[in-house]
């Protein structure tokens, strides 16, 4: 029997002080079986720092041509393709080709990443940035993660304040140029 994914629900305030984005967001995310809570947290993450008009979460690690995160246009068109974790530099290059505007956000180290795509084919990597949420904090933090979720989440000066279920994290969220 195929287990299935599961459903999470997430109450986010956000304040993204940085882009002047404030919102109260009502989000749930599927967690694929193969998805860890650290990815699963990423993609949160990455999703809520991403957020604008026509903003989708995908199915994750299930999304075969897609990334975890795409924003769309009025007419359906992507304009952005956010990765979580380590994508290979082709599936980047194609996202970065076919929405103009891409991002990484990693929840591991990623030097060795950036090593082993250097050199690589990938459209405009020099405009890709590649954001570094701390693996200690990533790992800490997604420990809190129940399957109903309150969580407060801020970005100012590049330090991200998150609070899910009553227990506080912080780090730095640093940007890696990916050439």
């Amino acid at each position: 029997m195929a287990l299935t994914a599961t459903l999470h629900h997430f109450t986010v305030q956000l304040a993204h002080i940085d882009r002047g984005v404030y919102e109260n967001l009502e989000l749930r995310v599927a967690r694929q079986p193969s998805e860890t809570a650290e990815y699963l947290l990423a993609r949160l993450l990455a999703y809520c720092l991403e957020y604008g008009e026509g903003i989708v979460l995908t199915e994750g690690v299930a999304a075969v041509d897609e990334p975890a995160v795409l924003v769309r246009d009025l007419t359906g068109r992507i304009t952005a393709w956010i990765e979580v974790g380590a994508p290979d530099a082709e599936r980047l290059h194609r996202g970065s080709k076919l929405a103009g505007r891409a991002a990484v956000y990693t929840h591991r180290d990623p030097a060795p990443w950036l090593a082993l795509v250097a050199g690589q084919k990938i459209h405009r990597a020099a405009e890709i940035p590649v954001y570094e949420l701390g693996r200690d904090f990533v790992q800490a933090a997604a420990a809190a993660i129940d399957r109903r979720n309150v969580v407060n989440l801020s970005l100012t000066e590049g330090q991200l304040y998150l609070d899910i279920n009553g227990k506080s994290f912080s780090s730095a969220v640093r940007v890696h140029a990916l050439s």
